[in-house]
């Protein structure tokens, strides 16, 4: 059994997973975190700095320009390798010409350099979880897709902290460059591994390729169902994770403590979290392990309303960090292998940028009334909300066993 394991968790297309999310986790802060500090840094307002946040729009709408990946075939290494290298080269070119612009003199240039690093970014998304969907086979996707994830994370650790770390001994533009270097690793990544197999036909047109993912897809039994179970598994756990800086400050907790009991427990938990649901998975599958994982991911949201009825406690801020975001990264491993299950792979690409899509959005909406809710009740029953909307998700798990087990039949 151990050596049947170490045969899944120790192959080529697992490293792949990794390194490929590594790739894809290094550019996101460094439009957001990164380019804040360095705007503030030389003196501009922070209204501006606040409208930049529309440069992450590509990420939310990725699934528009998606089709094209599908649809046409580079002349060299095939349709997913082919059309990740391009991507991959032109953003570590638009990553270090961002680094060459001024925020302080010229702001709109800075905007629309930031604009070309989201978009080829997203690109970059789009393909490798295209590819990541299409290399491995159904039992291996909770795995590589755990992987996947904590190399995100890692990624995203050394773009964000690491960016920041390193402005205080670099100048703002050699950060820049040196993390454009680092997406070097995307591109070897995509030379050495090997094109998924094409075992089905791509689409013959555009329209074919923009049109027909949506209407293969919604044409399926339950896919209004799976679409809203998709927007509702992970919104409880969302709607606690937008207020928790706040919360940790109403208990009296110092920057301090917050930054490095979140920063340091939080994360490795995260990917621990990730990995042990990657290795469960590979036990019980997708939809069992949605099941165990989402009650842990509530039990892990209540941990919150817990603390905020103990109040200040280090150990209890600990154990409460601890508990959410391992049971957090081990449902979000769960929840992505599922949302990799469901494409169709001669759409790949448009479909599962449109499920990834739909996944933010409770996010977003989330965002803007969660302050007020907080606000309106007190910081136990906020958490003790949060716990009862992860419910609603779980409620429809069911229903979506019982289409998957159809659709694998």
């Amino acid at each position: 059994m151990a050596a049947s394991f170490f045969r899944q968790f120790f192959t080529p297309s697992m490293l792949v997973a990794f390194l490929m999310g590594f790739s894809c986790g290094m550019p996101l802060l460094l439009t957001s975190t990164v380019l804040q500090a360095w705007m503030t840094e030389q003196g501009v307002n922070l209204s501006v700095i606040g409208v930049f946040s529309l440069v992450g729009l590509p990420y939310t709408l990725k699934f528009v320009w998606a089709p094209i990946f599908d649809r046409y075939i580079p002349p060299f290494l095939g349709r997913r390798r082919g059309w990740l290298l391009i991507v991959q080269l032109i953003l570590i070119l638009t990553v270090a010409s961002l680094g060459l612009t001024d925020p302080g003199q010229t702001p709109w240039l800075v905007a629309l350099a930031a604009c070309f690093v989201t978009f080829f970014s997203a690109s970059q998304d789009i393909v490798v979880d295209a590819y990541r969907r299409e290399d491995l086979k159904d039992n291996q996707l909770g795995l590589g897709s755990s992987l996947y994830v904590n190399g995100y994370r890692i990624g995203m650790l050394l773009s964000g902290s690491g960016g920041l770390i390193l402005a205080d001994h670099f100048t703002f533009d050699q950060v820049y460059l040196l993390m454009a270097a680092s997406l070097l690793v995307g591109v070897v990544t995509t030379l050495l591994c090997k094109e998924p197999p094409l075992t089905v036909a791509t689409p013959r047109t555009l329209r074919e390729a923009v049109v027909e993912p949506f209407v293969e897809y919604f044409s399926r039994d339950r896919a209004i169902t799976l679409l809203l179970f998709i927007l509702l598994y992970k919104i409880g756990d969302q709607m606690a994770s937008t207020l928790t800086t706040p919360f940790y400050l109403a208990l009296g907790f110092s920057k301090t403590q917050i930054g490095v009991v979140a920063k340091l427990f939080g994360f490795w938990s995260t990917v621990i979290g990730g990995l042990l649901g990657g290795i469960v998975m590979l036990r019980i599958g997708i939809i069992r392990s949605l099941w165990v994982f989402g009650i842990l991911q509530t039990l892990g949201i209540l941990s919150f309303s817990i603390l905020a009825l103990v109040g200040y406690s280090v150990s209890g801020l600990i154990i409460a960090i601890v508990l959410e975001q391992l049971t957090s990264g081990m449902g979000t491993c769960a929840y992505v292998a599922y949302m990799a299950s469901l494409t169709n792979k001669r759409f790949t690409a448009a479909q599962y940028a449109l499920l990834s899509s739909c996944m933010g959005v409770p996010r977003v909406i989330i965002a803007a009334p969660a302050g007020w809710i907080a606000e309106m009740v007190n910081w136990p029953l906020f958490f003790l909300g949060c716990t009862l909307a992860a419910i609603p998700g779980l409620l429809l798990l069911p229903l979506v066993a019982r289409q998957y087990r159809q659709d694998m039949d």
